[in-house]
């Protein structure tokens, strides 16, 4: 009878449920992850257009924050069209391959999010500490080449994941609980042993962000020690702004990723509901807030973003 319990991985369906327990309130809450996507694409689309036509913001800050626009694009798009079919039209199903495939490229996106965040830290720091220097360390071909790398190592670290999930087999039981294919909730349906993915999943966690973060603080406490060695305060205060917009992108990011990693290993305390919608709020929020705090911060951007919405 095992036997028959057991589905091979090739043909496999699975059904994402969405939010168990929350099914009679489905409506309500496809408003918020409805407005927040469009809210996202409208933001950041727009970024990337007065980016791309404007001449004079050809520079290495805005061409990262187009690939910050562009990761966020792929992250929200990865989860929030699925999960409005969940919540409008019940269609729940999804083939192995469309699973795996929406598993590659969210969690793909993530890794290149944080590689891009690491960037900009490197970028604040060059802008700061050598500021007479900027414009030959960091040209408009270095950046493209540090986001192709970071690009580059994000297919090469993810590419495993579904790969391993491949590997597995598959008891009856289908049904995922969560609004999207996550890997350890993929993992968890199989009926095999799944410790390495659990231990890959981990190491990825820790070596890909843990290595962002370090290069973050390591590059935030060279700009903290050369600003402290600055003597005019209105300078010190100048300079520090200069990095308030990519530290609250940075803390809004980070903080909701390793929330919704650790809590799918380390998290059996939290009610199934609430685990699932904190983990879409990392797919959801920072996307369609990182270009409002940019806009708000940057006033160069600010001032190209109104020249063209007037325009139209």
């Amino acid at each position: 009878m095992a036997a028959f319990n057991v589905t091979p991985s090739e043909s496999s369906t699975f059904l994402l449920l969405g939010i168990p327990g929350l099914e009679p309130d489905y409506a309500w809450i496809s408003i918020p992850f409805a407005m927040c996507y469009m809210i996202s694409l409208l933001g950041n689309l727009m970024i990337l257009f007065v980016v791309v036509t404007e001449q004079k913001m050809h520079k290495p800050m805005y061409l990262l924050l187009c690939m910050l626009a562009l990761t966020d694009i792929g992250k929200a798009t990865s989860i929030v069209p699925k999960a409005l079919c969940i919540f409008w039209f019940s269609l729940k199903a999804i083939t192995l391959a469309a699973c795996l495939t929406q598993m590659f490229f969210l969690h793909m996106f993530s890794a290149m999010h944080s590689a891009v965040l690491a960037t900009m830290a490197f970028d604040r720091y060059v802008a700061i500490c050598n500021p007479l220097r900027y414009s030959t360390i960091l040209t408009n071909g270095r950046t493209a080449k540090l986001g192709l790398i970071g690009f580059i190592r994000s297919i090469l670290y993810i590419l495993p994941m579904p790969l391993l999930i491949c590997r597995l087999s598959f008891c009856a039981n289908h049904m995922i609980p969560h609004t999207y294919c996550e890997h350890m909730a993929v993992a968890k349906m199989s009926c095999g042993d799944i410790t390495v993915n659990k231990i890959y999943g981990l190491v990825v966690v820790l070596v890909v962000i843990g290595f962002d973060v370090m290069f973050i603080v390591l590059s935030y406490t060279l700009i903290l020690m050369a600003v402290h060695r600055i003597s005019s305060k209105k300078a010190q205060q100048k300079a520090l702004n200069t990095c308030t917009s990519h530290l609250c992108v940075m803390l809004l990011s980070y903080s909701s990723c390793l929330f919704s990693s650790l809590t799918h290993r380390f998290g059996e305390g939290i009610s199934p509901h609430a685990h699932i919608i904190l983990a879409n709020v990392y797919f959801i929020i920072p996307p369609m807030l990182n270009p409002i705090i940019y806009g708000v911060r940057s006033k160069e951007l600010c001032e190209k973003v109104g020249k063209h919405t007037c325009r139209r």
